[in-house]
């Protein structure tokens, strides 16, 4: 191990820490800092800027903003909130995978906040703890992602390993990461599901009950919680607007499975098939349009959507954080391979519990894709196995009840069942993020194993 090598590393280290602390674009600016010190100090030569990758989310936000200012992101919500209603009984392992494939659709973990306020309405008038749907649902939404093919992570991910010498595209990715969170998901919730006090036999429930904090339950069957999402309402406009982004989904998805569909071009002789990259990226641009004829949003709001606020700021944390990788790598990828390599192949679940802890520390799964997957990659790792646990890898995000999702639920739940805690891992949502982790994880690396 060379003295560069470790002061780089420290580096390195250093502007992820920085960056963690600042928060939102602090990631990317920290990460250009970063950056800068291995040229202009080190005299490394500047890795590859991830344009690719920051390109698919612009591209991706844009359609997605522009569906949420017409109103589609309302329709998504009522329509999963019918589904949840309809087996009140059940709703510990609905809920999530409801809020599960909506999120995997729209690309974007924000679809769970107006799903909330509906989960709690109806398992608190089934007599369900609160916090056994509210905490799967709220921790799915850190794994998703890595099932959506129109998420930041996602772009970041298809743009290491759709390349030689791993050739995993989108249809592969999901391949793995889809059914691996689908099992994660229902392994979590039936074991959530026997977690923690019954909601009757709650003395802390019981007594607010008795003391009229809390309305009487009034269970009733499988009409109960009929009226949770009367509140939730929508237009022709927005529901046209969100079927148009969710055909482009499944055209991409198409376009990734069959890539003949794909057109080619010959070249001083050489034919060349347009790529993923560009496919996405010329995909979302055409649903964008559909939605403008369709939708017809107040274009002059899009900035202003939470969709396009998040995506911005995870373009620029990524943008920072993997220029700084990227440099670091091409600089000692012959040390990383022989040394790194020997450790995470000897211990494959090393590269799961950097995933993690980057995610955990930067709350951000595209930022922890970008900084970790790429050594899992040059260490030697097969694509498929650091694809599947990377997937579950990424639930790390809820390590810390810090997040808006995790605060948010813990409000709208009245009984008190979903706690923040106070010692940073005694909050509600610490047990279930760790089974739906290393569950996606083990079940990711034995799906992956196989391509």
């Amino acid at each position: 191990m060379t003295v560069s090598f470790v002061l780089e590393a420290i580096v390195v280290l250093g502007a992820i820490v920085l960056g963690t602390r600042a928060g939102g674009v602090g990631v990317g600016i920290w990460g250009g800092v970063g950056t800068f010190i291995l040229v202009f100090v080190f005299g490394e030569a500047p890795g590859e800027p991830p344009a690719a990758a920051i390109a698919i989310i612009l591209g991706v936000v844009t359609a997605a903003a522009l569906m949420q200012a017409a109103g589609g992101i309302d329709w998504m919500v009522a329509v999963a909130a019918r589904v949840i209603e309809k087996r009140p009984k059940q709703i510990t392992t609905i809920a999530p995978l409801t809020a599960f494939l909506f999120c995997a659709g729209a690309g974007t973990g924000n679809i769970v906040y107006p799903l909330l306020p509906v989960i709690y309405d109806v398992s608190y008038k089934n007599g369900i703890r609160p916090a056994r749907p509210l905490t799967v649902t709220v921790v799915q939404s850190g794994i998703a992602l890595a099932a959506s093919p129109v998420s930041a992570a996602m772009a970041a991910m298809l743009t290491l390993t759709d390349v030689a010498p791993y050739n995993l595209g989108l249809a592969q990715i999901l391949a793995i990461t889809f059914p691996a969170c689908m099992i994660g998901i229902v392994v979590t919730a039936l074991v959530v599901n026997r977690m923690w006090k019954n909601m009757d036999e709650d003395p802390e429930i019981q007594e607010r009950i008795a003391s009229g904090l809390l309305p009487p339950r009034e269970a009733r069957g499988d009409d109960a919680g009929a009226s949770a999402s009367s509140h939730l309402t929508y237009t022709a406009r927005g529901r046209n607007s969100a079927i148009a982004f969710l055909v482009g989904v499944v055209a991409i998805v198409l376009f990734g499975i069959f890539p003949d569909l794909r057109p080619s071009f010959t070249i001083d002789g050489e034919t060349t098939q347009v790529d993923m990259t560009a496919t996405i990226i010329l995909v979302m641009f055409v649903v964008g349009a559909v939605i403008l004829l369709v939708g017809r949003p107040k274009v002059a709001t899009v900035p202003d959507q939470s969709v396009f606020k998040a995506g911005m700021i995870s373009a620029i944390a990524l943008f920072g954080i993997a220029w700084l990788t990227a440099t670091f790598i091409s600089a000692h990828e012959d040390y990383i391979v022989s040394t790194v390599g020997a450790w995470v192949t000897d211990w494959r679940f090393l590269f799961a519990v950097a995933v993690f802890l980057v995610a955990a520390m930067t709350t951000s799964q595209s930022t922890a894709t970008r900084t970790i997957v790429p050594i899992g990659l040059a260490a030697g790792l097969p694509a498929g196995v650091v694809t599947g646990m990377w997937a579950g890898a990424l639930g790390g995000v809820y390590t810390l009840p810090a997040n808006g999702p995790q605060i948010a639920a813990a409000n709208f739940d009245l009984t008190g069942s979903t706690r923040l805690g106070t010692k940073l891992l005694d909050h509600s949502f610490f047990v279930p993020m760790l089974i739906l982790s290393v569950t996606t994880i083990v079940a990711g690396a034995v799906i992956g194993a196989f391509f």
